[in-house]
């Protein structure tokens, strides 16, 4: 049996851009993509915390250090610049790989700066 399990995430990025006429996709830092483990053109969930939209997209390249996040092509109508976003690549596992498996899990600050990493979430108390 594979099960579909998060693989990594970007907290609540920032977006910078959008750019409804740009070719589709999510224009993303290099630094995080490189970070995250994130790969070009992998397929990325996109979750809008400003207004609860969620879109599935691929991830680009943008500049390394250039704090990019742009929303492109008609998912340019799901996020503004200025919305917080979490951005997250899912991989499929069998039970074997799931024994040792951990997510990356990337924090950024307002800029998009990395401000730390984690493999894993910490338990939601009442």
């Amino acid at each position: 049996m594979h099960l579909t399990l998060l693989k990594a995430k970007i907290h609540r990025a920032t977006v910078t851009h959008a750019e409804l006429h740009y070719e589709g996709s999510c224009a993303i830092d290099g630094r995080l993509l490189d970070i995250s483990g994130i790969r070009e053109y992998e397929q990325v969930h996109i979750f809008n915390v400003n207004n609860g939209q969620r879109f599935v997209t691929y991830a680009i390249r943008a500049e390394e250090g250039s704090g990019i996040i742009s929303v492109n092509g008609a998912a340019a109508h799901r996020a503004q610049p200025g919305d917080l976003v979490i951005i997250c690549a899912y991989a499929a596992m069998d039970e074997a790989e799931l024994a040792k498996f951990k997510p990356t899990l990337v924090y950024v600050d307002r800029d998009n700066a990395l401000t730390h990493t984690n493999t894993s979430i910490p338990a939601q108390a009442a």
